[in-house]
């Protein structure tokens, strides 16, 4: 329950920043133009309102709603999510949105946008000054990478250090890691002391992220670090330092495989009901092979840890000049990689994976982390902007793509196509945030 409580709270500072920052945006370019802004809202108000204050001679309203799917600001002489059309039957104002020139509306729609790709790209910079950028080289995880059975059918081998994807380096692990190898024509790789290339065939990230277990993952020597007193392990006589070879004449060549064979183990006595299972390990204690049998319960707790991996961390430095080039190009490099994963949004496999408040929720750290609540912060303050600027209605890339049209067209859509616009544009994205929740929930119970 606490991380539960833990991760909501991140995501609604999280969100009720990002919210503030995108319709700030659009406040500051309607008064710059001097538009009426009638109500500032965090989170949606239908019914009813959680707080709400007015200024003395203002002419907005500020307020919370009680309905956290986003934020809102009434600008008048505006068809929005409002729906207030009876203010558009009534004689234009010099006020209102719909008076001024189609430059400055465009501006006062594209401004949101704009202010949470800038504001991530600020948090990136300051991520950057205050923890700068530390990661274990690819390069530097001398024992290598622990591949699935995918990975091996196409030619990786497990202890392959990975070098070079299409001639570009690949420094890290992670999503970036794995975007450079799907995309690939060649993959280098360090075998033995020797550079390997590696032909790739058509694969996509989402297959690769999908599967279970992953395609690549770092490599965990098949050693024993430390052994629980008491434990099944500690009983049969194994000791730190042990090598694992095989678990019920199954081979390990790893810890990820000893895990990988253990969770094997798991399901099938789960799936014949036993409460207690007998495990045969083979192992190696200083070039002497010998072999013991164990008992365990099915969940397998037999209390012993691989070998802990004490590579050298590259860390990278910024003062406070330098930090806003580099903030900017890792601002950059997440929107482009981004942008071409959402290709995957639109097949079968992409639908099903899309998540909800749940989904958001889960990426953020059980325990209350500075540097990783920026990090999320900022990635989604670029999710944010780049789907709101999607040419869908009721969005303001919708907003947007007609004001070019009417640029170039010379003439504006009607009043009451821009309503039909919003109502279509509503309902198709009130329909995603259903699905996107239902999988979450789906997730939950299966």
């Amino acid at each position: 329950m606490e991380t539960f409580l833990i991760r909501a709270l991140q995501l609604i500072v999280s969100f009720s920043l990002l919210v503030v920052i995108h319709e700030g945006g659009h406040f500051a370019a309607a008064k710059l133009f001097k538009v009426r802004v009638e109500k500032f809202y965090i989170f949606f108000d239908p019914w009813f309102t959680l707080f709400r204050w007015k200024p003395k001679k203002s002419k907005t309203e500020y307020g919370i709603g009680w309905l956290p799917l986003g934020g809102y600001v009434k600008i008048a002489g505006m068809i929005d999510e409002s729906m207030d059309t009876d203010q558009m039957k009534k004689p234009p104002q010099p006020w209102e949105f719909r008076t001024k020139p189609a430059w400055q509306r465009l501006i006062i729609m594209i401004a949101g946008v704009v202010m949470n790709f800038l504001l991530a790209l600020f948090i990136y910079s300051m991520i950057l000054l205050h923890w700068g950028d530390s990661y274990v080289a690819l390069q530097d995880m001398t024992y290598g990478m622990k591949f699935n059975k995918t990975a091996q059918r196409i030619g990786f081998r497990d202890g392959d250090i990975l070098l070079k994807a299409d001639d570009k380096p690949i420094q890290r692990y992670g999503v970036d890691m794995l975007r450079a190898i799907a995309e690939a024509r060649v993959v280098i790789v360090k075998r033995n002391g020797r550079e390997k290339e590696i032909f790739m065939p058509e694969i996509s990230l989402l297959d690769m992220a999908k599967e279970n277990p992953v395609f690549v993952d770092v490599l965990i020597p098949n050693v024993i670090d430390s052994v629980l007193p008491g434990g099944s392990f500690a009983k049969a006589g194994i000791r730190k330092g042990d090598k694992i070879l095989a678990v019920n004449d199954k081979p390990v060549n790893s810890w990820n495989a000893f895990l990988e064979v253990m969770d094997d183990l798991k399901n099938d006595a789960i799936v014949r009901k036993e409460k207690t299972a007998t495990l045969k390990v083979v192992f190696d204690r200083a070039e002497r092979l010998d072999t013991v049998s164990l008992q365990t319960d099915t969940l397998f707790m037999v209390g012993t840890m691989g070998q802990m991996l004490n590579y050298k961390t590259t860390i990278l430095k910024y003062d406070f000049f330098a930090s806003f080039p580099a903030g900017i190009q890792l601002g950059v490099n997440t929107l482009k990689g981004y942008v071409n994963d959402m290709k995957y949004v639109f097949t079968k496999e992409g639908a099903k994976s899309l998540g909800g408040f749940g989904t958001i929720g889960s990426i953020f750290p059980k325990k209350w982390d500075w540097h990783k609540f920026w990090s999320m912060t900022a990635f989604l303050s670029i999710i944010l902007a780049f789907m709101n600027i999607l040419p869908i209605p009721a969005l303001d890339g919708g907003h947007v793509f007609f004001l070019l049209y009417e640029i170039i067209a010379r003439r504006k859509p009607s009043d009451k196509f821009m309503e039909y616009a919003q109502i279509t544009g509503m309902v198709l994205l009130f329909a995603l945030l259903i699905w996107a929740n239902f999988n979450d929930v789906m997730r939950f119970l299966f």
